[in-house]
């Protein structure tokens, strides 16, 4: 009977790997062009479009004119409850689907929090730190290299599914971790926002639209997962996450997470 049950055990333990490979590895590697901006389509602004599309081309040159980059279809200028509106759905589309990197960090978060404690107090640091730094690059208080922010957010993906892998639960370092990760993170938020070419005056109301947009990318990454981790936690029968869940899902899901963040410092670091 033993034997029998080791069998089984093994064999959901490899569908298991299997489905987090395939999982992350469209999360990892797929990368589709913008598809928030189509332009004449639902009032996005044509000069703002442009500059999303030449964020997805290296060979894109489109021409930008800042003094109509944020107009209505009317041609008046958008206020401030509607260029915020506009920013939430470019900072929902920053993270899903084109923020890849993002994703695969929160994930990693989620992974080592089996309780929903220590899972909000590593997604409040997180949130915390990068709304700081987004903020000061976005200002142009820091100016971040994406040459060197780039690698870092790799190995920060990498550093937190191996710690996964190492302890059970959260660790008492794993918020102060976090949130310095968090301020590499959101530096990167920064670059992506700062490319846009905003006009003047309409800065702030773009910056908390585009802030809240991807708290709100965020937010729904974890409650996919929650959701899905549920789940799998009553059909194995381990409720607490820390046997057949841990074994089955955590312990392949996170080592998938940190080989691709390796390849991806490697990447980003010798590419």
């Amino acid at each position: 009977m033993a034997l029998q049950f080791d069998h089984q055990l093994r064999r959901l333990q490899g569908v298991a790997l299997a489905l987090v490979f395939i999982c992350c590895s469209l999360a990892a590697f797929g990368h589709p062009e913008d598809e928030l901006c189509v332009p004449g389509e639902d009032g996005m602004d044509p000069a703002l479009c442009a500059a999303l599309a030449e964020m997805n081309s290296s060979t894109a040159a489109p021409a930008q004119n800042e003094g109509t980059a944020l107009l209505e279809d009317t041609g008046f200028k958008r206020g401030f409850w509607a260029t915020a509106g506009l920013y939430v759905t470019i900072g929902i589309g920053h993270i899903l689907p084109d923020g890849a990197d993002h994703i695969l960090f929160v994930l990693a978060i989620f992974l080592a929090s089996v309780r929903m404690r220590a899972l909000l107090i590593q997604i409040s640091a997180f949130t915390v730190a990068h709304t700081v730094t987004l903020g000061l690059a976005a200002t142009g208080i820091i100016t971040p290299a994406p040459a060197v922010v780039e690698p870092l957010i790799a190995m920060t993906i990498a550093f937190v599914a191996v710690e996964n892998l190492v302890f059970r639960d959260m660790t008492a370092w794993r918020p102060v971790v976090v949130f310095g990760f968090g301020l590499i993170h959101g530096l990167g938020f920064a670059g992506f926002f700062g490319d846009l070419g905003l006009p003047p005056g309409q800065f702030w109301s773009a910056l908390i639209g585009f802030n809240v947009g991807v708290e709100l990318g965020q937010l729904s990454v974890i409650a996919a997962a929650a959701v899905i981790g549920m789940l799998l936690r009553r059909w194995l029968r381990d409720p607490d996450g820390t046997a057949r869940y841990r074994y089955l899902i955590v312990l392949p899901g996170s080592a998938v997470i940190g080989a691709i963040g390796l390849w991806w410092a490697g990447q980003r670091l010798f590419g």
